[in-house]
């Protein structure tokens, strides 16, 4: 336990360090972008007295050395500033909108994850026949596609063609959680269809590579069922790749949404993201980008320690 507990601290320190590092460079590369934030701000017929104004305001008048560490001070305490667009607290507007990208890609894993270990057992059980084929083309067509293309093509069928789902995820505070979850089903199909190819095609490789292993010959022998040396004898062993796989797709859910929620227009932070780089919305930018490295990293490190504990040799690798 304490070799777990110390290899956790370790990939938290250098998860920070590499969080500190991208902060920086998110920060400094937008502040090369080109053009005057104040300008875009007040427009092409602000006087010189109100850009001036507005750029100390904004602390612009500052070194950008000065005006990072200010940030970097206040992110640690998530207090990422105030919005240039709105006038309120950054936080205060991430919060809302994070929530409901969290829920969006948690009602994607809640589909892709079954799915992809059934299919991913099925095809190993069946491998090279037809079906086997037939899985491996249509999850590889659907990961070979951009979100968007998926999205307006279910959009097209589901919307306008069929009428069953709505193009638009519209959200309000009174609707039912069925109502959330029927509003919400194309866009997180989308994301479905994008991340079950992943995870299906790592399960079916790590099965299949487990089963030219001794024991699983040996249970063969004794006559044991092809389902079930599969599902008690390799798919324990097949759980390390496998969690690994789930861990990065779920911090692709979270961190991948910008296109899908531009195309449903779902008002998560993907959409925020976008709509403040549109009106140079700065703090808003720095804000979601620093949210959208931490979560990749923390479920990295969350795929390492699950990779550990479900594999004995790699928590006592002398």
């Amino acid at each position: 336990m304490g070799d777990i507990l110390g290899l956790v601290g370790k990939r938290l320190g250098l998860g920070a360090i590499i969080l500190l590092i991208i902060s920086a460079i998110i920060f400094f590369m937008i502040e090369l972008l080109p053009g005057d934030v104040a300008q875009a701000v007040l427009g092409q017929g602000a006087t010189e007295e109100n850009l001036a104004a507005l750029r100390k305001e904004m602390g612009l008048d500052q070194p950008a050395i000065v005006r990072y560490l200010a940030w970097l001070k206040g992110a640690i305490v998530f207090d990422f500033g105030t919005s240039i667009v709105t006038g309120g607290s950054v936080a205060s507007a991430i919060g809302e909108r994070f929530a409901n990208t969290l829920f969006l890609a948690a009602y994607a894993a809640m589909i892709a994850i079954p799915i992809s270990i059934l299919l991913g057992v099925l095809v190993a059980l069946l491998r090279n026949s037809i079906f086997d084929r037939v899985a491996n083309v249509v999850t590889l067509s659907f990961i070979s596609s951009p979100e968007f293309f998926l999205g307006y093509i279910l959009i097209l069928y589901f919307s306008v063609k069929w009428g069953m789902f709505p193009a638009i995820a519209s959200l309000n505070d009174g609707m039912s959680f069925g109502d959330l979850l029927y509003r919400t089903f194309l866009p997180a199909l989308t994301m479905v269809l994008v991340v079950t190819a992943h995870m299906m095609r790592m399960t079916r490789a790590a099965i299949i590579n487990l089963l030219a292993s001794p024991y699983i010959e040996m249970a063969r022998l004794k006559g044991v069922p092809p389902w079930r040396v599969i599902v008690k004898h390799a798919l324990p062993n097949a759980w390390a790749p496998i969690i690994t796989v789930i861990a990065l797709n779920l911090a692709y859910l979270i961190t991948g949404v910008v296109l899908v929620e531009v195309v449903f227009v779902y008002p998560g932070i993907g959409q925020l993201l976008v709509d403040a780089v549109a009106k140079r919305d700065v703090p808003v930018v720095n804000a979601c980008c620093l949210i959208f490295a931490a979560t990749f990293i923390l479920l990295n490190l969350a795929a390492d320690v699950g990779a550990i504990l479900t594999n004995p040799r790699l928590r006592h690798p002398k």
